[in-house]
């Protein structure tokens, strides 16, 4: 089971002081934003995002020429962990960090490093990630967005949904059909294209979450014209590049961290209301929140040195997922309350966005049933 093997991580002083560092900065800004749950898909703030960007902690582990700063994983990790824990708004850059960044590393040509890197990472250029369809979500293969060749490049039609972001990103990245769909194979003839939003024919439409918030879309291309050069990688490549950005989706902080606020939240009020058995209760959090974050970090380390690490990822998602609703529930559980998005005690805000933006979990990052599933292949592959 080696693919299920994960490196036990522990931080130098010098990152320990860089980590007081970035504490610093955020306490800084502290009246700047309002903390939240789920701040890295809910809390949109270009200008905070630019701020980081003059920090450079956006980007930080690519190489300079490209506007980064060379960085180790940890480093980045540290960051990340830091950011989602106070639960500032780092939304607006977060996919284009997260993911499209280093797809375009890693499949892109000179020219699509040169020209989306340095914005990125100045905070000044966010992508979406055009993934899921009505009728192919779990399973994803069965996409029929399709792009079809031209003198010039290529036309777009189809349609996207569950798009993070969408209606605030400048691009996104589009998996879509470039060869017909083989029912044997339904893996092979997919591409990734880089889509303007603001194109002709590109409509978003927002999927309200119970909040009111907006975050999903979905996303419909009519007759799009993209240019030859926007093509990423490979042509019928698709497929596995994709794949490989979800092994950075699905292992870092923000699948334990999205609900940290309410837990530091619940502790300070336990502690206020001197609740010995509730504090027993979030202390068994605590020691979940522990394991997974060693997980987690170990994980950041095996990306850095180029290991495969799906199988590890799914699981620590699943995971990650499940403790993130325990919280909203066991905050509710022990603590009577009336939560409301728009009360004025900290506690109960926070219990109610953790509450309502709860059914999206299992959503984002592959259903609960995928992930166990490729584990399972994992293990027994293994």
């Amino acid at each position: 089971m080696n693919k299920l093997k994960v490196p036990i991580m522990g931080f130098t002083e010098e990152q320990e002081t860089f980590r007081n560092e970035v504490r610093q900065f955020i306490k800084s800004e502290k009246d700047t934003f309002e903390s939240q749950v789920d701040s890295w898909l809910s809390g949109y703030s270009p200008a905070f995002s630019q701020k980081l960007g003059e920090k450079g902690w956006i980007g930080m582990t690519w190489p300079k020429k490209y506007g980064g700063k060379e960085r180790s994983s940890l480093e980045r990790y540290i960051v990340i962990e830091e950011l989602l824990a106070a639960g500032a708004p780092i939304a607006a850059h977060w996919f284009a960090d997260r993911q499209t960044g280093p797809l375009f590393l890693k499949f892109g040509t000179d020219e699509q490093k040169e020209f989306f890197l340095p914005k990125i990472a100045k905070g000044r250029c966010f992508f979406s990630i055009g993934l899921s369809e009505p009728n192919a979500g779990s399973d994803l293969a069965a996409i029929s967005t399709r792009a079809e060749r031209t003198e010039n490049g290529w036309v777009l039609n189809g349609m996207k949904i569950w798009t993070s972001g969408a209606h605030l990103s400048d691009y996104m990245i589009v998996l879509c059909r470039t060869s017909p769909k083989n029912p044997d194979r339904k893996h092979e003839g997919l591409s990734q294209l880089v889509v303007d939003l603001s194109s002709p024919g590109v409509t978003i439409r927002p999927i309200k979450y119970l909040t009111g918030e907006e975050h999903f879309n979905e996303v419909f291309f009519e007759n799009v014209i993209i240019p030859e050069e926007n093509i990423v990688g490979q042509e019928g490549n698709g497929w596995r590049q994709s794949m490989a950005e979800l092994a950075y989706e699905r292992s870092g902080p923000e699948r334990i961290l999205s609900t940290f606020p309410l837990l530091e939240e619940l502790i300070g009020t336990l502690r206020e209301n001197k609740d010995f058995q509730g504090m027993k209760e979030a202390m068994k959090l605590l020691s979940q929140l522990y394991s997974l974050r060693h997980m987690s970090i170990g994980i950041a380390q095996l990306l850095e040195e180029g290991a495969d690490v799906n199988t590890t990822a799914a699981l620590v998602k699943d995971m990650g997922t499940k403790f993130e609703k325990n919280v909203a529930e066991v905050a509710r559980l022990i603590i009577a309350s009336s939560p409301s998005m728009t009360s004025e005690v900290r506690f109960e805000k926070l219990l109610a966005q953790s509450i309502l933006h709860g059914p999206g979990f299992t959503l984002r990052g592959g259903t609960t049933e995928i992930l166990r599933g490729i584990v399972t292949k994992g293990v027994i592959a293994e």
